[in-house]
């Protein structure tokens, strides 16, 4: 009589290919990056870095009213980001916004969603950093954790049926590994041999539920096994490991018709979002550590710059640039007009049905007898 035990003897190893001095680890296999995009992968890095510095700051200061960054998982975003293809679909969490910049997204056009004016293109009626593009195959973000997980399946399948070369692929963090859903999409997605990418950001911390609270096996990875999926552990703040790995899974998960789990360990360097205070559960001196020496900017542009591909002249007009830009971005999006109040009844159904059009009149009265307590700057 033999019971299975409750974990492996060993750790489940983490793939890496650049060492903390961003140096390239003996003997480690990974896919080649020219100059070319190894540049345009440091420059997104940064300006993710930079949108998520002011655009935080903008909403301290009233103007925008709630905002989350993604501080110490820049890699995740681009590199993850520049390994898939175009026609490739992808399924965010909501600290993904590096994904849509890589795709093509403007400052503009996140700055236009962030203050929900007449250019967003959800009609300012989510919260900000839902951001959404059918033209660059980006789902709208979703509050609800890991519902996205068992919709990516559904996607995936429609494309194998439609035998189109492509995969799709879906973040969530350590936390959404907690909910059904995750069950749910991992086992759909083994029984359909779905073509997916499940790209979990293990970045320690569920807002402020660690970890060690939300599961007692050797983290996420082991997860895929007891599905039937093929998985691997990577690096998070390990640029050249991140797009090995997502481009190793991509083509994986096509050309073999088999759905594919990473788990990216990472440090949530920043609070959860504007709403929450992480020191409150979390010290400081563990923050400033993975702020400074676990980098992943840092630690990626010291391999950049040791190709000889980057100085510093090149990093200060950068960064000004993309600053400059910015804050030019915010001040167009703030003078745009928000859309109107009837926008919140359209587009769901063809004729609005009698329900929606009496709550609509009950609005319009209540605005009437209490106009001080209505936004001006909505039209009615």
């Amino acid at each position: 009589m033999n019971f299975v035990p409750e974990s492996q003897r060993e750790r489940i190893k983490c793939y890496r290919v650049l060492d903390d001095d961003g140096g390239t680890i003996y003997s480690s296999i990974f896919k080649e990056v020219g100059k070319e995009l190894a540049l345009k992968m440091y420059s997104n890095m940064v300006t993710l870095q930079i949108m998520d510095t002011i655009f935080y700051e903008a909403q301290r200061q009233g103007r925008i009213s709630f905002y989350l960054t993604s501080n110490g998982e820049e890699a995740i975003n681009i590199a993850s980001a520049a390994a898939l293809s175009a026609d490739d679909i992808v399924l965010p969490q909501y600290r993904e916004p590096g994904v849509l910049l890589w795709r093509g997204f403007t400052l503009q056009e996140f700055a236009n969603q962030l203050f929900g004016n007449k250019m967003d293109y959800g009609k300012g009626r989510q919260m900000p950093i839902h951001y959404g593009s059918n033209r660059l195959n980006y789902f709208t973000v979703s509050s609800p954790i890991a519902t996205q997980l068992p919709q990516a399946v559904g996607a995936a399948y429609s494309l194998k049926m439609d035998k189109k070369y492509a995969c799709t692929i879906t973040y969530f963090g350590d936390g959404g590994t907690s909910e059904g859903d995750f069950h749910a999409a991992l086992n759909f997605a083994a029984v359909t041999e779905s073509p997916v990418i499940f790209f979990c950001r293990n970045n320690g911390w569920a807002i402020s539920t660690p970890t060690t609270e939300q599961f007692r096996s050797d983290g996420v990875v082991t997860r895929g096994q007891a599905y039937g999926i093929r998985s691997i552990r990577v690096d998070g703040n390990d640029t050249l490991a991140v797009y090995s790995a997502v481009h190793a899974a991509r083509e994986m998960a096509i050309t073999e018709g088999r759905p594919i789990l990473i788990e990216a360990m990472t440090y949530r360097v920043g609070h959860h979002s504007t709403s929450d205070d992480s020191t409150k559960y979390r010290p400081a001196d563990e923050i400033e550590h993975w702020q400074t020496a676990r980098d992943p900017i840092s630690r990626y542009r010291k391999w950049v710059q040791g190709n000889g591909w980057w100085c510093d002249a090149e990093e200060t007009e950068l960064r000004n640039n993309v600053r400059r830009e910015l804050l030019q971005a915010i001040q167009m999006a703030e003078r745009i007009p928000k859309h109107g109040l009837a926008e919140l009844f359209n587009d769901v159904y063809d004729r609005v049905p009698s329900n929606l059009r009496e709550q609509q009149r009950s609005l319009l009265d209540t605005i009437q007898k209490h106009p001080s307590d209505y936004p001006t700057d909505v039209p009615v």
